[in-house]
């Protein structure tokens, strides 16, 4: 039996799971159990808090596929829900570690609970061999790639998860499954990438429909938020605090100008508890 919470960033889902005090075994399978929408408990994917032996905590993450992922800008915020909430630390200011780094947390409480999350998301990568993409530039702001029936031109960025930021004329018209999943796995990108579909709405606010790699089109990420904001700051169509809306609600990222780090503040929110009996049995 394995106890679970499922939590969501602005409806960018997972299934969390205490593995400190719990043996998880086969992780790739597991997440892939979980995730499933009509067999599993339905989510974006699976993510682990475990020990650290260098930050308060350590998040592990896994796609819906079974594929390890660096890290989630929407998870890291409910893993500090998660270990608060559950009196795992009584800090208010927590480092988690990831596969992109550790990242620092500030977490707004009201009546006990954790209600937003500001994270310190650390510096863009901008190097096309760091993110990675094939390309010559640094940074990469002209890179053409052809999906479909037509030609798309890319920023790309790395917030410790590969990015690729393109611009479209309306979002809520854009077909993302159908350009998304084969700009995914184009060649250009060697662990393949995340797609952001891009809309200006001003110099502060920028509409965004994600296509997570291994997981498809979800309702929000925070990663994907965060290169957005720098992918458009650098081609000059966004000032450097901007609003980011996505279909699950809006997060407010700022990068700053002094550090060069990228800030990323929205809500964290649990929907249920679970308890596993048996994978591919009953929950």
């Amino acid at each position: 039996m394995i106890k679970f919470t499922k939590m969501h960033g602005l409806g960018n889902d997972y299934v969390y799971i205490d593995a400190i005090n719990q043996n998880i075994e086969n992780r790739s399978e597991l997440a892939q159990f979980v995730s499933n929408r009509n067999f599993g408990v339905g989510s974006d994917g699976l993510i682990l808090i475990e020990r650290s032996e260098v930050a308060d905590f350590k998040m592990t993450m896994f796609n819906s596929d079974g594929s390890q992922a660096e890290m989630c800008g929407n998870g890291i915020r409910c893993v500090a829900k998660f270990v608060y909430d559950k009196g795992m630390t009584n800090k208010t200011t927590i480092k988690i570690e990831t596969l992109a780094g550790i990242k620092i947390l500030e977490l707004n409480v009201e009546d006990g609970k954790v209600k937003t999350v500001r994270v310190d998301m650390g510096e863009p990568i901008l190097e096309a061999d760091k993110i990675p993409v094939l390309s010559t530039e640094n940074p990469v702001k002209n890179l053409i790639l052809t999906a479909k029936d037509r030609e798309f031109k890319f920023t790309c960025v790395s917030m410790g998860n590969p990015h690729a930021i393109t611009i479209v004329e309306d979002t809520s018209k854009f077909d993302v499954k159908k350009y998304g999943e084969e700009l995914e796995v184009n060649k250009a990108f060697p662990r393949r990438t995340n797609v952001e579909f891009v809309q200006i709405i001003d110099r502060n606010a920028i509409r965004m429909r994600v296509w997570e790699r291994g997981a498809g089109e979800t309702l929000a990420c925070g990663t994907g938020a965060c290169a957005t904001a720098v992918a458009c700051n650098l081609n000059g169509l966004t000032d450097r605090k901007v609003t980011i809306e996505l279909l699950g609600g809006n997060l407010e990222i700022e990068w700053n100008k002094e550090n060069n780090h990228v800030y990323m503040t929205g809500p964290a929110t649990t929907v249920f508890e679970g308890k596993l009996i048996e994978q591919g049995g009953t929950l």
